[in-house]
């Protein structure tokens, strides 16, 4: 991108900025999202800075592409809004939470989360994401065996949690006896 055409961007920018976070502002529910459409419209300007019409032209070309942005985004809260709730009609139906005493899976859920985030990832990828410890090593950039240590220790640490709240639920220690 040449000087004149910088020079014209910031231009473009500095009298179409104030605008066109109104114009997304109005139609985003949250001010991020709206912060994002607006970081997206100046992108894709940057990008075809060469394209875009002169003079007033200019500003309508944005408030055109901020129209595509907000439609994608829309689009992009629909589908996650539609996995959000396919994955809640999962859980309804998961073995585990529909056979597990409610104040059980509160006591779990306490245990779990008193663990250290690292705890809590190594466990998560083991009986959630169905990781071998070559892949958990990967993931943390760590080798097989302090991937192999390392879960072992979570696994204790959790399995002590489960023990001192006197949990004994087969379903609840799948970390402890997972196949890794």
């Amino acid at each position: 991108m040449g000087d004149d055409s910088h020079g014209r961007f910031v231009e473009i920018y500095e009298r179409a900025y104030g605008p066109l976070l109104g114009y997304a502002l109005r139609r985003c529910q949250e001010p991020d999202d709206a912060a994002d459409v607006v970081a997206e419209t100046f992108t894709i300007a940057w990008r075809r800075v060469d394209e875009i019409p002169k003079g007033d032209e200019a500003r309508l070309w944005l408030f055109g592409v901020a129209r595509k942005v907000l439609a994608n985004h829309r689009r992009g809260e629909r589908r996650h809004e539609q996995r959000t709730a396919a994955l809640r009609e999962q859980l309804a139906v998961s073995p585990l939470l529909s056979h597990m005493p409610e104040d059980d899976l509160s006591q779990v859920g306490r245990i779990f989360r008193q663990l250290s985030d690292d705890d809590r990832e190594l466990l998560s990828l083991v009986a959630w994401e169905k990781l071998d410890i070559g892949q958990i090593a990967r993931t943390f950039d760590i080798s097989r065996n302090a991937a192999r240590v390392r879960l072992h220790r979570a696994r204790r640490r959790f399995a002590r949690g489960m023990a001192k709240a006197g949990i004994d639920h087969p379903n609840a220690i799948t970390f402890e006896r997972s196949t890794v």
